[in-house]
């Protein structure tokens, strides 16, 4: 059965959602992340994703007092991502209850870090993100092309010993229609051991049912549920299966 990862997605405190990266299309569903992650652990969810977008704006931890209040108020299982440059910023993550964080830019940009981190803490804390536009991989909340092309990048990781990845196909994201389901088929293929997170462009319950017969191990959603097209009844249907 598909692992079912709703997406809390933070600035200023509150839940948002972004259209394709854009800070520009920010829309509030809610002024408390807590609330928002109570209402999922209500209904039958286990794990969270959540992301410090002004962190990962400012290239450093931000909202981390919502990821606290999140992890103690609820037995939700958290992976943490955004603005995560630093051990200092790792170390806050995890002292703030973070199982899991999710590095994308750091990956890019300083692999030095990312590979000590994946050293450090093992495979099982640390996920890698693979943000990709056109099979290039994007870094810095979206805003900036790395230029490195998708599967070179997967590849050292996995060799790495990262075993997690969280593949976002940005053209989808937020856009509700659809994942990107042709790629992840070709990742899978190539790389079938790997815990390959589908994100993005979810629409519905049918689009999680689809990536679940392609043999995706999880899915995160966001949008999709904030707009109503999936229902709590539905997620619960879904996750209690």
């Amino acid at each position: 059965m598909i692992e079912l990862i709703p997406a809390i997605d933070i600035i200023d405190g509150k839940c948002v959602r972004l259209s394709q990266g854009d800070y520009a299309s920010k829309k509030i569903y809610s002024q408390s992340p807590l609330n928002m992650a109570k209402t999922f652990a209500d209904h039958g969810i286990h794990r969270l994703h959540v992301v410090d977008l002004d962190g990962a704006k400012s290239n450093h931890i931000v909202n981390y007092k919502a990821l606290e209040q999140i992890t103690t108020q609820t037995s939700l299982v958290v992976d943490f991502g955004g603005g995560l440059k630093s051990d200092e910023d790792l170390r806050i993550a995890f002292d703030c209850g973070a199982q899991m964080i999710t590095g994308g830019s750091i990956a890019v940009k300083d692999p030095i870090t990312f590979s000590r981190w994946i050293a450090t803490y093992g495979a099982e804390k640390i996920i890698l993100g693979a943000d990709v536009k056109d099979k290039k991989i994007a870094v810095t909340g979206w805003l900036e092309d790395s230029g490195q092309d998708l599967e070179p990048f997967l590849q050292r990781y996995i060799h790495e010993g990262i075993t997690q990845c969280i593949c976002t196909d940005i053209a989808h994201d937020g856009m509700l229609q659809g994942p990107s389901i042709d790629l992840y088929r070709e990742l899978l293929a190539v790389h079938p051991d790997l815990h390959l997170i589908a994100s993005g462009g979810v629409s519905s319950a049918a689009d999680i049912r689809r990536l679940e017969e392609a043999h995706l191990p999880a899915v995160i959603f966001g949008k999709a549920f904030y707009e109503g097209r999936i229902s709590l009844k539905e997620l619960e249907q879904l996750a209690i299966r």
